[in-house]
């Protein structure tokens, strides 16, 4: 069976037909409207576009934020203005199609645990390294969301109390210190702090702007550069940590990590899983979860909220 999936990001929107094997056999993308009610609009004439010449019987829409547990309402979403929004009934109107909607986090994690790095297993957590931390928790093969349908927000655990302040409105957030705008961070600060030392080549690669690109960071990651791999260090330690707090309370057999970091993939878990047996309670005399780089990257929101809508279809026909 064929289903649709939207993944609507900040600048991007991703859509495709995806079938039951998790392969897009269609594929779409626009640039990100501006405005809550063009985005419904552009993502409803993508489904009714993605469509045609299928048979596909409902369509699933991911973005960032926080859903209801029904999942028919995004209660709040950082990037877009909707609070409270009712968007599953919105674009199922303006598309002619049911709709499911999820979070973009969650749909990334379905997807890497039904056709990706977290293929076979019952128990998985996903983290997605990007501007932020997302997270996902699969438990004994089902997405959990939680009581109020926003549980797996894994980035907003606190690691360092009284830490830099967070967009959540909380301060040592784990995101502050693992995700991709924290490893341009720290590689920045080593660019200021020895400018002439391990710093050298990260301030040597520094961009119009003054600051230390992504990009640039991970190619000095792969030629070993002192000051890279310091900072790449300090990223992979917090999210090792975290990690062996998550482990004490979900105990997942595998741990898949997403998001703009993981191209640096073994350079990355190495370190990781380091830090997680360090912090890991219990280490020697209980079972260590795997680490893996997700698989399915930048199509894994679309393919993920397509399967979820898929279930839905063949859970509500029966």
């Amino acid at each position: 069976m064929l289903s649709i999936g939207i993944d609507i990001g900040g600048t991007k929107i991703a859509g495709g037909v995806v079938d039951d094997s998790g392969t897009i056999v269609k594929a779409l993308r626009i640039d990100t409207p501006d405005g809550p009610r063009a985005i419904e609009d552009a993502v409803a004439v993508m489904i009714r576009e993605l469509r045609t010449g299928t048979d596909a019987p409902a369509a699933g829409v991911a973005a960032a934020g926080f859903m209801d547990r029904e999942r028919t309402r995004v209660r709040f979403a950082p990037n877009i203005a909707w609070r409270d929004e009712p968007l599953r009934d919105r674009v199922s109107e303006l598309a002619g199609v049911p709709v499911v909607i999820e979070n973009d986090a969650d749909a990334a994690g379905w997807a890497e645990y039904r056709f990706g790095a977290g293929r076979g297993r019952s128990h998985m957590v996903m983290l997605t390294l990007g501007t932020g931390v997302g997270g996902a928790i699969i438990a004994d093969g089902e997405l959990s969301r939680g009581g109020f349908g926003i549980g797996g927000e894994l980035g907003h655990l606190r690691l360092v109390p009284g830490g830099l302040v967070c967009g959540c409105g909380r301060s040592g957030c784990l995101e502050q210190y693992a995700s991709g705008n924290a490893l341009r961070r720290i590689a920045n600060e080593i660019a200021d702090a020895e400018p002439s030392g391990i710093g050298a080549a990260l301030n040597a690669g520094r961009a119009v702007d003054g600051r230390v690109s992504g990009h640039t960071i991970a190619e000095l990651v792969v030629q070993d550069d002192a000051g890279a791999l310091e900072a790449l260090r300090r990223v992979a330690e917090s999210l090792g940590d975290a990690c062996g707090s998550f482990a004490a309370v979900l105990d997942p057999e595998i741990f898949v990590i997403g998001g703009g970091v993981s191209v640096l993939g073994e350079r990355l878990l190495a370190p990781v899983r380091e830090a997680y047996l360090a912090a890991l309670p219990a280490a020697g005399h209980r079972p260590v979860a795997e680490f893996a780089i997700a698989e399915l990257t930048n199509d894994a929101g679309v393919i993920g909220v397509a399967d979820l809508a898929r279930r839905a279809v063949i859970r509500d026909g029966e």
